[in-house]
Order: structure tokens, then C-alpha cells, then sequence
């Protein structure tokens, strides 16, 4: 149950998202934080999200405690993900602000750390958690939600890459063709 619920949860972070980057001028237009009206509407996909996918809660492809011991790696990987993902990123950065309200839009594109390597880190870290999640329960509807995720998360990346590019120009682009969106060079 926890498993499913986790990725209910992570596997709306994108579309969230998706409510954001294609009107982030609207957003920033708009009179008071836009997240009064954004989180009750994430909070809507989570319970949409959790309606959808309730059925196959406790659908499982096998069920077995060793496939946690990778689930573990995948869990500690993601939460160092994260960690390193707030290193050289200010807690504007992290939260959209820019994004979303023009007191803080902030314009320093960050290339250091672990950026150095994965332009999006955050949602490699939830990549992680939630193949993690999925892996370990074993259920269907984890994996079901990782897809989902995977596919909006795919849209959401463009849209993002596409707004960064509109906003650094050059800079974002030779980032961009040194730099993979979410699996690093090995």
C-alpha cells in the first residue's frame, strides 16, 4: 500500500509540472502566489491518480524480499540524487519560483556538480525512487505509474529544455549537446 501511494504521488510531479513550464508567464502575470490554485490542483491529480490506479493496488507480478535489496540501492541512489541536485541550486531554484513568480526569477543557469553530468537531476532522483518502489512491492500498478511518469516526464523535459533555451539562448544550448537530460554519460 505504501509503494503504490509513493508513486501516486511521484508519478504526478511531472503533470504538476506540466501545469507550470507551458504558462509560466501567465503564472508570474497573475496577482498572489499561483500556488494556491497549483498545489489544490496537484492535490487533485494525486487523488485522480490514486482513483485510477486503486483497482490494481494490490496486483502484484511476484512477490518476493530479495527484490528489495536492489529496491534499497535504487532508494539510497535517488536520495543522493536529490541531495547533490541542491548543491550549487538555491531553494528558489528548486521550488520553481522563477518559474512562477517574478520577484524571484532568478536567471543563472546552473552547469556545476552534479549538473555537470545529468541536466536534470531531480527527475533522475525520481526515476530512481519510483523504479525503486516498483521493484521492490513488485506491484503493477508501480509499474504502471513509472510509465506513466516516464511519458509525462519525457513531455515535461522539453518543455523545460525548450524554456531554458528561450531564457539562456547559447548558453542552454552548448549545455544542452554537452550535457543528457536525465541518464549521465558512462
Amino acid at each position: 500500500m505504501t509503494g503504490w501511494l509513493v508513486c501516486v504521488v511521484y508519478a504526478s510531479i511531472p503533470s504538476f509540472w506540466l501545469l507550470v513550464h507551458p504558462r509560466a508567464a501567465y503564472w508570474r502575470s497573475r496577482r498572489g502566489s499561483p500556488y494556491r490554485i497549483l498545489l489544490p490542483l496537484w492535490m487533485g491529480m494525486w487523488i485522480a491518480l490514486g482513483f485510477a490506479s486503486f483497482h490494481w493496488r494490490h496486483l502484484t507480478v511476484y512477490i518476493t524480499p530479495w527484490t528489495w535489496a536492489p529496491a534499497i540501492v535504487l532508494l539510497i541512489s535517488g536520495l543522493r540524487i536529490y541531495l547533490h541536485s541542491g548543491r550549487h541550486f538555491s531553494i528558489v531554484q528548486l521550488t520553481g519560483l522563477p518559474e512562477l513568480l517574478p520577484q524571484y526569477a532568478e536567471q543563472k543557469l546552473a552547469t556545476t556538480g552534479i549538473r555537470s553530468r545529468v541536466r536534470h537531476p531531480i527527475y533522475l532522483a525520481h526515476l530512481c525512487e519510483m523504479l525503486a518502489w516498483s521493484l521492490g512491492t513488485g506491484l503493477v500498478v508501480c509499474y504502471g505509474l513509472t510509465l506513466f511518469a516516464l511519458m509525462t516526464g519525457a513531455v515535461m523535459i522539453r518543455l523545460e529544455d525548450w524554456e531554458l533555451e528561450q531564457r539562456f539562448g547559447e548558453q542552454y544550448r552548448e549545455y544542452r549537446r554537452r550535457v543528457p537530460a536525465i541518464l549521465p554519460w558512462i
